[in-house]
């Protein structure tokens, strides 16, 4: 039982050394060059260092010890390495004070972007996600309309959206409106495959059992289709989820001349490598926020199947 308790505190315990290491280190050896915002970062590993020891008696913090002294041996390494040391070649590798002033000076330009990309995502996302599950509610319903359907589908799904690029932004006006029909086309067909999959699948003793309480069309469809193939929705909205953050990156860097894609070319045209790596960040940490919202409501809805697709 003791060996168990110090298997569980050791890696935090070792996680607040190793912060507070690389706090001294930072402020206390000489920067190999003009680095700004050293004593700011040294102060920030301090205050991480303080949060393992303070955590220590949660069991949910400590279940992330291992990474919080993975995260400090990194940050460490790193700073000897390029603020020390300076070993990795200028501008494309910064040291760690470099990104966190970037977070500190232009929060207000990169806060910016970030809400013109949630824009963008969840106005394409949503709309597609919509039109993918009317398409293939209806094509798994109905065979005249699965008829026309499914050979549109089978002949423009397979392409990749960004050959509609070229196409859209020369056709429509808006950049911004070009590159939400973009991420909708994206997010459909995925959405509308995997919802015609799953009606089609669905045992048709339910519809048998449902007819005979006298249920009509609408409600076999709302009440006993839909819900049988919820399962399959999700797996497609996860698809065009992961999709639509392609299409996101690639319609702000060729045509939305706003978000973090656009962020990004930016930083790079300028030779401005930390932004660029900050934006990264930020949009890392979006798109997994993203997808750990919608595996909740996936947990929400079908609590039957809580454990079977794991985030």
């Amino acid at each position: 039982m003791i060996q168990k308790v110090k298997m569980a505190y050791w890696p935090q315990l070792a996680a607040f050394i190793m912060w507070f290491g690389t706090a001294f280190l930072t402020y206390f050896i000489k920067n190999a060059d003009d680095f700004p915002r050293t004593t700011e970062f040294a102060c920030l590993c301090i205050i991480i260092a303080v949060f393992c020891v303070v955590t220590l008696p949660f069991n949910k913090v400590r279940y992330y010890g291992p990474w919080l002294l993975a995260l400090a041996l990194i940050t460490g390494g790193w700073e000897i390495v390029q603020a020390k040391w300076l070993l990795l070649p200028r501008p494309f590798f910064g040291a760690p004070q470099e990104l966190l002033d970037v977070f500190i000076t232009d929060w207000y330009r990169l806060l910016d972007s970030l809400l013109h990309s949630l824009t963008l995502l969840l106005g394409g996302y949503i709309f597609g996600c919509l039109i993918g599950f009317l398409i293939g509610i209806g094509m798994g319903w109905s065979l005249r309309f699965g008829y026309w359907a499914h050979p549109v589908l089978r002949f423009f799904g397979p392409l990749p959206p960004v050959a509609f690029l070229p196409l859209l932004f020369a056709v429509i006006p808006s950049s911004w409106l070009a590159g939400e029909l973009l991420m909708a086309f994206a997010a459909a067909f995925p959405v509308a495959v995997l919802t015609w999959s799953g009606i089609a699948g669905v045992n048709p003793g339910y519809y048998d059992v449902a007819r005979t309480m006298g249920a009509s069309s609408s409600f076999l469809i709302r009440h006993v289709a839909i819900p049988a193939a919820l399962p399959f929705v999700f797996v497609g909205m996860f698809m065009a989820l992961g999709s639509c953050f392609y299409m996101l990156v690639v319609a702000e860097m060729l045509g939305v001349k706003a978000g973090l894609g656009f962020y990004m070319q930016w930083a790079q045209g300028w030779a401005a490598y930390p932004n660029m790596y900050a934006a990264l960040i930020i949009m890392a940490v979006m798109c997994t926020s993203f997808m750990t919202l919608l595996f909740k409501i996936r947990n929400r809805l079908l609590r039957w199947q809580k454990e079977s697709i794991k985030w």
